[in-house]
């Protein structure tokens, strides 16, 4: 599916061209204190790099761990301040949400939520920022899995240069929490690093 998308939205980043075993793990939704901190510890524990799509409002809601985030090493990007659908929300609102949320993010990393966005968006938002998508998600908000079946969708599905999405939010909990250390653990004796997006 990816594939097809990619083919007609070229200008957002899908996957990213490697010649090495390079994988390219995001969080969305954070941060939030339930579960952020956990997810940078798992990385730390591993000296991994990834990249947190977080929403505005939780931004301003726990600053100390966004500056958490940072100061790890990580990349920040833009998710959003009130986590808006783009193909149902007016363009001009859109990008005014956009834009608060980067008053405190300030990355040119963008990822609409839920991956929807209307084309006329696309368009007034490449002038500005990277607008990074996926080809493998983890599913790890879906109630009706489990977090082996999670687990097993991402082992199942990336390859060099994947793009691959959780979530740190209360929803994904359960499921992140059993999937993640084993994502990483298995890539990694399969001869695998990670690192987070160029924010170029």
């Amino acid at each position: 599916m990816f594939r097809l998308l990619s083919f007609f939205y070229p200008s957002l980043l899908w996957h990213v061209p490697v010649k090495d075993k390079i994988l390219y793990l995001t969080f969305d939704d954070g941060p939030i204190p339930e579960v952020t901190p956990w997810v940078l510890e798992e990385l730390k524990k591993r000296n991994i790099k990834a990249t947190f799509f977080c929403i505005g409002d939780n931004v301003r809601k726990h600053p100390a761990i966004f500056q958490s985030i940072r100061e790890q090493g990580h990349v920040a990007g833009n998710h959003i301040y009130h986590h808006l659908n783009g193909w149902n929300t007016a363009d001009k609102k859109y990008s005014e949400d956009i834009e608060l949320a980067h008053k405190l993010i300030s990355s040119r990393l963008f990822r609409p939520p839920y991956g929807k966005i209307r084309i006329s968006q696309i368009s007034a938002l490449k002038k500005k920022y990277r607008i990074v998508m996926w080809d493998v998600l983890s599913k790890d908000y879906d109630t009706k899995l489990n977090g082996e079946q999670c687990y097993q969708r991402v082992i199942k599905s990336a390859q060099p240069g994947s793009v691959i999405v959780f979530h740190d939010s209360l929803k994904a909990e359960e499921r992140i929490r059993f999937a993640l250390p084993k994502v990483m653990d298995h890539f990694f004796k399969m001869g695998y690093t990670f690192a987070a997006l160029p924010e170029n």
